[in-house]
């Protein structure tokens, strides 16, 4: 994969975050991807949104499939860890890094054909699993690697740059997600840029598996007349049902608002998202409301964003399984493995 090294250019009365540390420093390769990518600007907003988390890059971790979605962990973040996996199976490898070390911060990268295709079931038993990650699903309606096919995501009728109309139904992302018992589900824009960061933001700091379901415009297969997954179709088309707004702990909350407009949600870590109701009945702790209201808006064509399905209660995979606090690399060699006494104690245990 060819990669450009990007410049850092510090200057005069740069902000820095609370590592002291500007926004260059979140920084990654430049991008090799078409010009006018949305994937760019999605990686971009995760730039800035462990920027302004002041997260240390050598403590969070990338995980990414196989498609145009999965070389992006390359373009942002460059002192973190990452590992490009399998085709589809980024889910169980993210799982397994979880497992053997909680400390981290974990972000999976993949697309909707990495994960709604050869990644369906992978991905839904993360999701049921609770693992405490971030996972960003960069969602175009084709296979922009292989030169535009349509993906699983490709709704009824959208038209392909070269060939005919697609005639399946599309696999919504964040209906799967509700459907398996996600803890937090939002949809958002790459061109949103405003309401993207806190989503992620707030993600972040959730405690358990965080689904952000992105469109992101394929320019080059997929941004024609008769695409549902284009600029002009998303612009024409989204319906923001809740705007999302994060506030760190650490930050005083002074914004007087009116009961009703806006709902403050308390997370894990002190952390608050705050919800711009624009729909005056819509609640993102009911889930199935959240339901009805994915399966409303794709009944109209409209593409819902926001904070769809937020539940700070549910256990995350390490506290469901009672997994000790250190990591496994930390874990002496004669813990791990107690020797074949131990082992028939505990089989006997069984019986």
């Amino acid at each position: 994969m060819t990669s450009f090294v990007k410049p850092k250019i510090r200057r005069k009365q740069e902000p820095v975050n609370t590592l002291g540390m500007v926004r260059a420093d979140y920084d990654g390769t430049a991008s090799t991807l078409c010009a006018g990518c949305g994937h760019d600007s999605v990686n971009a907003a995760l730039a800035r949104a462990f920027f302004e988390l002041s997260v240390e890059p050598h403590m969070a971790v990338k995980v990414s499939g196989i498609g145009c979605s999965s070389k992006s962990p390359t373009y942002f973040m460059s002192d973190a860890h990452g590992a490009n996996t399998v085709h589809g199976r980024m889910p169980a490898f993210a799982t397994g890094a979880v497992a053997a070390n909680s400390d981290l911060t974990y972000i999976g990268i993949s697309g909707d054909g990495d994960s709604l295709s050869i990644g369906l079931g992978q991905m839904a038993h993360a999701i049921r699993r609770n693992v405490n990650m971030l996972y960003m699903l960069y969602n175009n309606g084709v296979y922009g690697l292989t030169k535009g096919q349509f993906s699983a995501s490709a709704d009824i009728g959208s038209v392909a740059k070269k060939g005919g109309a697609n005639e399946l139904p599309p696999i919504d992302p964040a209906a799967l997600a509700l459907a398996t018992g996600a803890t937090f589900v939002a949809r958002s824009f790459s061109g949103d840029r405003e309401q993207l960061i806190p989503l992620i933001k707030a993600g972040l700091r959730h405690t358990g598996f965080a689904l952000i379901d992105v469109i992101s415009p394929c320019v080059t297969f997929n941004d024609h007349k008769g695409s549902t997954k284009s600029y002009a179709h998303t612009y024409k088309y989204f319906h923001p049902a809740v705007h999302a707004d994060f506030v760190p702990p650490s930050e005083e909350i002074i914004t007087a608002y009116e009961e009703g407009e806006l709902m403050p949600v308390e997370m894990h870590d002190g952390s608050r998202i705050r919800l711009r109701k624009l729909d005056s009945d819509y609640d993102p702790r009911d889930r199935a409301g959240a339901f009805a209201k994915v399966l409303e808006g794709q009944s109209k064509d409209e593409i819902l964003t926001g904070l769809l399905y937020i539940n700070e209660d549910l256990p995350d995979m390490h506290a469901r399984k009672n997994t000790g606090p250190r990591p496994l690399n930390q874990i002496p060699y004669s813990e791990l493995n107690p020797g074949a006494a131990k082992l028939k104690d505990l089989q006997r245990s069984f019986r």
